[in-house]
């Protein structure tokens, strides 16, 4: 297990006095790998220069010139490419997914070497033990440790961190149930909390969307960040609606982390409500206010206008109460149904409603879920193709939304979802703030075998090169310096990883190279299933597992834990 560390203040202001070269004349090899030639952007934001990088074991040794006849293992010619520190996913979904393939082929193809998992739900804790199969055996998981352990030595391509997630801590003392908790109940959370930190987690992670996470307050999300502090970790936020009430939910984000002294990292920032687009330079004005008045807060973009949801998030919140069952039980009662359709069409007060936010319109809502056999015709079609094929041959034509309940109950209450419900003028002011990182919001899948399933969103397959090809060369919306900064460094800083992120001596060698002229994202709405291009090498702590557009079948990911 590798644990997670910061340089001293006095060494890292003695590596960014160095001047080039000067390490390259202090160790003069063998190495075990020199990237040459290439174009050089480190992760500070500084401009592009040329620079060979040398490695050797899982560590950079140099960034500088490198003699033409010092020995090395390998040599790849960068001339023409750009040489990077490997991108870090600070929003993913791979928790699970890498127990069955650590491939992880779609993120190594887009230049990502870290996933930061863990939103709302994560790996650890777990009150009740869950089971995973490594090399054929069973592997009992209840502590957060025991879920770094495990995923880690099931052998993965990339490294991975994970946040707490509220869902595991709130959840797990309270489990179905939507009633305040008791004092008794309050202070098991914080020492499920406390362990999830002292095992490395970066912080706590929550979905305050989620039904039973409407009922949870301000102070009681500071109380539980107040653990967060002790161990110097950040509060990650997927905030409670990104509609109507947006602008009071990311108040509230800002809240919870002045009250508690934490970071606040609010998760893909959009506005997801039409009648509220437009709105992004006052969402950009609170948190410019927020930081000038010392709170810490910042936030990650997806580079799309389309975000991934349930179905059955248009279910109102009162719906879910008692969990999956229950909330069949209720799909299926007539006077249940008649409450929800009232709750659907008319809103209510805190609650995101998916249905409004699209203005009920059900072609913009794309099923990217895996069916059932009797429903499978409807993968990857849009609702409203759904419900008119549902209806077929019934006169008169049920009302939509109970053809809608019946769709989920058949699916057993949930059926992946794509939302088309926030614009591009937002999320590009949103991408160029300073203060906004990437993140793709998405997992580690496949084109083929068994990660390939359902009809996902593309950001599964393209963040990374879309941000490059299409925001930065084509667009010209970002320079390419500020995007991979965005990409590494400010990622590595906002989780406490501090010895990745950065190209430089001493630095963990998680390193990505790519060619500027061609890098792009082929996955599309209609056709995910597509890895992106220009991605030429990717290296993991030293180790090639993409050489040439390759996979190399290496599993050099370690699991990484936050040092307090």
């Amino acid at each position: 297990m590798t644990t997670v560390s910061r340089l001293p203040i006095a060494l890292a202001l003695v590596a960014c006095l160095l001047p080039t070269g000067l390490a390259a004349d202090q160790d003069e090899g063998p190495y075990d790998l020199i990237i040459r030639g290439g174009r050089v952007v480190d992760g500070t934001g500084n401009p592009w220069r040329f620079a060979d990088v040398a490695i050797r074991g899982d560590r950079v040794a140099v960034v500088g010139r490198i003699p033409d006849d010092t020995p090395s293992a390998r040599t790849i010619d960068a001339t023409g490419l750009v040489v990077a520190p490997g991108f870090i996913d600070i929003h993913s979904h791979s928790d699970r997914v890498l127990f069955e393939s650590g491939a992880a082929e779609s993120k190594i193809r887009q230049g990502v070497t870290t996933d930061i998992l863990g939103e709302h739900t994560s790996g650890g804790p777990n009150v009740e033990p869950v089971e995973e199969t490594i090399a054929g055996e069973p592997v009992r998981i209840a502590s957060m440790g025991d879920y770094l352990s495990a995923v880690e030595r099931s052998g993965i391509a990339i490294n991975v961190a994970s946040y707490a997630g509220l869902g595991n801590i709130w959840g797990g003392v309270m489990g179905a149930s939507f009633d305040r908790p008791t004092e008794s109940q309050f202070q098991a959370m914080e020492e499920l909390l406390d362990r999830a930190m002292a095992d490395g987690a970066l912080g706590l992670s929550t979905m305050i969307m989620h039904p039973q996470s409407l009922g949870v307050t301000v102070d009681d999300l500071a109380r539980l960040c107040g653990v967060v502090a002790r161990h110097g970790g950040i509060y990650s936020s997927h905030i409670r609606t990104e509609g109507e009430g947006v602008m009071e939910a990311i108040a509230e984000a800002i809240a919870v982390g002045e009250l508690a002294g934490v970071p606040v990292e609010i998760i893909h920032l959009k506005i997801a409500d039409q009648s509220l687009w437009g709105r992004m330079d006052e969402i950009v004005a609170t948190i410019d206010a927020a930081r000038a008045r010392g709170v810490d807060v910042q936030a990650n973009v997806y580079p799309y206008t389309r975000g991934n949801n349930d179905l059955v998030s248009i279910i109102p919140p009162w719906a879910h109460e008692g969990g999956r069952d229950a909330l069949l039980s209720r799909l299926a009662d007539p006077e249940a149904r008649e409450r929800m359709k009232v709750d659907i069409l008319a809103g209510l007060p805190g609650w995101y409603n998916h249905y409004l936010a699209v203005g009920g319109d059900w072609s913009r809502m794309l099923i990217s879920a895996k069916l059932t056999p009797e429903h499978k015709r409807f993968e990857g079609k849009t609702m409203d193709v759904v419900l008119a094929g549902l209806a077929a041959g019934q006169d008169p034509s049920p009302d939509p939304l109970d053809l809608m309940f019946d769709f989920l109950r058949a699916e057993g209450g949930s059926i992946g979802t794509i939302y088309a419900h926030h614009t591009e003028e937002d999320m590009n002011l949103a991408l160029v703030q300073p203060w906004c990182s990437i993140g793709s919001d998405g997992s580690a899948l496949a084109i083929d075998g068994p990660l390939r399933r359902g009809h996902p969103h593309p950001r599964n397959f393209g963040t990374f090169p879309r941000v490059l090809g299409h925001y930065v060369r084509e667009r010209q919306l970002l320079g390419l310096e500020e995007a991979i900064r965005k990409m590494t460094s400010q990622n590595a800083a906002k989780a406490g990883l501090l010895d990745r992120g950065l190209l430089r001596p001493g630095a963990f060698a998680d390193v990505t190279v790519f060619d500027p002229e061609t890098v792009i994202d082929r996955s599309t709405y209609l056709e995910p299933f597509q890895y992106s291009e220009g991605i030429t090498h990717v290296v993991v702590n030293g180790t090639l597992v993409l050489d040439d557009g390759r996979s190399t079948g290496a599993r050099p990911g370690r699991a990484l834990r936050r040092e307090r």
